[in-house]
């Protein structure tokens, strides 16, 4: 687990180019504080940079960017091949030579055999740059779940490419922003991809990779991913038993490390499934990493004695108070790279890990969006209704609706985003074109243009998992928990979005994959014979923090006066009087601070 960063340009000067790789590698090192590395070929018009945090290999032979023996094949690699063993194994027995112990060479020598169709070989989370000095190709890769972030800037001749967006600004590569980026953050409360606040850096496709042409200065996007022939299972028994066993493999593979591994323990059903899975298989230890409130109802504490009574590994449990979120808050902001309206809880945790002496943690994430984990799969049916009245009906009540039945405006625009934002939005369109003292259609066109949307509008569970899958997890979750723990050199691992795991869901029948009657039945069901009834009958918490009076509290955030337009000030007084969820507010504090 790493950050990257890298240059190929046939333009640019030999020492702009070292310069500019320094810099960005400069900047990520908080994400890479083991080691850093630099590369770059004959004719200096290609620079590769990388910052380490040794998880497999701790040695010297993990240093990079990488080579093959020859020389021929060269890689910056941030993440996590978790099959590299089955693969290399498998080139051993073709007669290929491995120098390191690593998952790095595993990729090197893959591709040297099989070509780009390599990246379909690996299962893991990756994001990793590689050169191809024979054919003077540059291949940027990210894994199908998207778990690691690629940004790329492709302009003037050159490709420049980075883990952070940050990297971009601090190497004076871009510094331009994309106009619309306030519009995209208010509506989502992130910033969706493939945008960011950078005008014309984007973020790679998850399971894409981009070719270029370090002679022509041209590239292309193509997908590796490989479409599986599925059988539809019907059978609820079978749903069950396959379920079971491609999770406990996906926590076998992911317990791979030689540095020491843990898991994020909340107490709800995801965390403490993936806990009581791995306590089962991991040979030493197992450290687990949980946070508890004095406020009682965000309070899971019981529910993490009950898991920790079960396992034999050292628990580390940690207070986080009023004082802990207004100490640490100038430091949650720098860390974030693009403002979001989430990741605190993961800024905390991944601190403490940290300071416990992890390296790497598992995470429950995933399980909600595949499953029906959320609100919006019982309540995406009634989209289907609504989206009977004609766009016009929604236009004709901008103005006239209090604020918790604002977000029912987005329905004037037919469009899938539209529907997404009903359900997850932050503001209404007309009330982003107030604050941003911006024209309706200006906010129209820069939400409803060409981001990814699903092949059809079916109203229904599969519907609401792509919203959850493809947006706001991507977006949102996977994201700010990268950006975040990475902050503190930390890899976080998510079993749940195991690409076998995943194939597997993807390949049961709706009827069976999801239940009315209860959340996540399917995951309960197949491990009832594991997981205890107290953690998973009871209502849904989530790993939220008291965020709503922790901020109110907080005296530059709750100050009318802090804000510039007449809306941002009314917003901010309904929330002092604990009207508006604290997720708007701020939202509106990061825009005053970064516009």
């Amino acid at each position: 687990m790493c950050r990257i960063a890298g240059i190929v340009s046939n333009q640019l000067q030999p020492e702009q180019i070292r310069h500019q790789v320094k810099a960005m590698c400069h900047v990520l090192q908080h994400g890479g504080p083991d080691d850093e590395g630099m590369f770059f070929n004959k004719t200096n018009t290609l620079g590769f940079g990388h910052r380490r945090l040794s998880i497999i290999d701790l040695s010297s032979n993990g240093h990079q960017p990488m080579a093959d023996t020859g020389q021929k094949v060269w890689i910056t690699f941030n993440g996590e091949i978790y099959n590299y063993r089955e693969l290399r194994d498998t080139l051993l027995k073709l007669g290929i030579q491995f120098k390191s112990a690593t998952d790095t060479e595993v990729i090197i020598l893959s591709y040297l055999h099989w070509g780009t169709s390599a990246f379909s070989k690996f299962r893991g989370m990756f994001a990793f740059a590689l050169y191809d000095s024979t054919r003077d190709l540059t291949y940027l890769v990210r894994d199908t779940a998207g778990i690691k972030p690629l940004y790329y800037f492709a302009q003037n001749s050159s490709l420049c490419f980075a883990s952070e967006v940050r990297a971009f600004m601090a190497a004076g590569i871009t510094t331009e922003k994309d106009a619309s980026w306030p519009i995209r953050f208010l509506a989502f409360g992130h910033i969706p991809e493939p945008y960011t606040t950078l005008k014309n850096v984007f973020s790679l496709p998850k399971a894409h990779f981009l070719c270029w042409n370090n002679t022509s200065s041209t590239y292309t996007i193509n997908t590796y991913r490989e479409t599986p022939v599925r059988d539809c299972i019907t059978d609820i028994v079978e749903a069950r038993q396959l379920i079971k066993e491609a999770l406990i493999n996906g926590v076998s593979r992911q317990l791979i490390a030689d540095a020491p591994i843990g898991v994020f323990l909340s107490g709800g059903i995801d965390s403490s499934l993936i806990t009581m899975l791995a306590d089962q298989q991991k040979k030493e230890q197992l450290k687990t990493i949980s946070i508890h409130f004095i406020e009682e109802s965000y309070n899971e504490k019981a529910y993490q004695g009950i898991i920790l009574d079960r396992i034999n590994g050292e628990s580390f449990s940690h207070l986080v108070q009023q004082n802990d979120f207004e100490a640490a808050f100038p430091q949650i902001l720098a860390a974030m790279d693009m403002p979001t309206t989430d990741g605190i809880n993961t800024w905390f945790i991944s601190k403490y890990a940290q300071e416990d002496g992890l390296k790497a943690v598992l995470s429950g994430i995933g399980a909600d969006e595949l499953l029906g984990g959320y609100p919006s799969f019982g309540r995406i049916k009634y989209l289907k209704h609504l989206r009977k009245f004609h766009p016009s009906v929604f236009a004709a009540i901008t103005g006239f609706l209090p604020d918790r039945y604002k977000k029912l405006t987005f329905l004037a625009n037919d469009h899938p985003l539209a529907d997404y934002l009903l359900l997850r939005g932050l503001f209404s369109p007309a009330d982003i074109a107030q604050l941003l003292d911006a024209d309706l259609k200006e906010v129209k066109d820069a939400l409803f243009d060409n981001s990814p949307v699903p092949d059809s509008c079916t109203y229904n569970e599969e519907h609401a998992s792509w919203f959850e899958t493809n947006l706001y997890m991507q977006n949102q979750l996977l994201r700010d928990t990268d950006i975040m723990s990475m902050s503190h050199g930390l890899e976080v691992r998510v079993p749940f979005l195991d690409e076998d795991f995943t194939n597997t869901v993807a390949s049961i029948t709706a009827a069976i994959r999801f239940d009315n009657s209860q959340p996540k039945k399917l995951l309960i069901d197949s491990f009832k014979d594991l997981l205890p009834s107290a953690i998973w009958d009871r209502p849904k918490m989530g790993f939220t923090f008291p965020l709503q009076q922790w901020m109110m509290e907080h005296k530059e955030m709750s100050n009318c006066g802090f804000y510039k337009s007449k809306l941002a000030k009314n917003t901010i007084k309904k929330f002092k009087n604990d009207d508006i969820h604290w997720s708007k507010a701020f939202a509106l504090y990061q825009l005053q601070l970064n516009v």
